[in-house]
């Protein structure tokens, strides 16, 4: 017979095995990014998902852009942060980057999203072979595709009204005609928030 210590060092370490065997080793659940946190306060990716969806929806939706019979072609650019709020360390780039990504996969072959010329040459000149003799596996000889040169580019300006308890951003979203200098849609996504 298992003496009294005995026996309840036994139901500890049985205990304890339960304990650690039954341990789940996955992460917890994470917040959805198209909702709030109580506990987070400025922009949050909420922001972001719904800026990126409402931008997109109403560009696509443009009646030029529906009436074209060519795809528009866009280059994105940058955002303009002109937000006054010392505390601010957005890069706002991010809003753009979501609402190029929702463009690439809702247009339907009615945009053609353009790489910011800057980046692809410096990717072309990284990745394509070429000698003196001219390109040694035949990539950029004759018919090869030429670069091509958008029409439009997506840009964008942050600006904000800090107050006390909250700050209101204003973001505008602009296509650029870049053959005429004409804005060929310009929209504002506008939200308060808790600072």
């Amino acid at each position: 017979m298992i003496g009294g210590w005995k026996k309840l060092a036994a139901l500890g370490l049985l205990g304890l095995g339960t304990a650690v065997g039954c341990h789940s080793d996955s992460p917890p659940a994470r917040q959805p990014i198209d909702e709030l946190h109580p506990d987070d306060t400025g922009l949050q990716s909420k922001d972001i998902v719904d800026a990126a969806d409402k931008i997109s929806r109403d560009l696509l939706s443009d009646p030029n852009l529906n009436a074209s019979r060519n795809a528009w072609t866009i280059v994105v650019d940058s955002m303009q942060n002109k937000t006054t709020d010392p505390n601010n360390n957005i890069n706002f780039d991010i809003f753009l980057q979501a609402l190029k990504g929702n463009l690439a996969q809702k247009s339907n072959g009615r945009v053609q999203l353009i790489e910011n010329k800057a980046e692809f040459y410096n990717l072309r000149n990284k990745e394509l072979e070429t000698n003196a003799g001219g390109d040694q596996f035949g990539q950029a000889g004759k018919g090869a595709a030429q670069a091509v040169s958008p029409d439009y580019s997506l840009t964008g300006t942050a600006m904000d009204l800090p107050n006390r308890a909250t700050n209101f951003y204003q973001i505008e979203f602009k296509l650029v005609n870049l053959q005429n200098r004409t804005l060929a849609f310009d929209r504002l996504y506008q939200v308060k928030v808790a600072r």
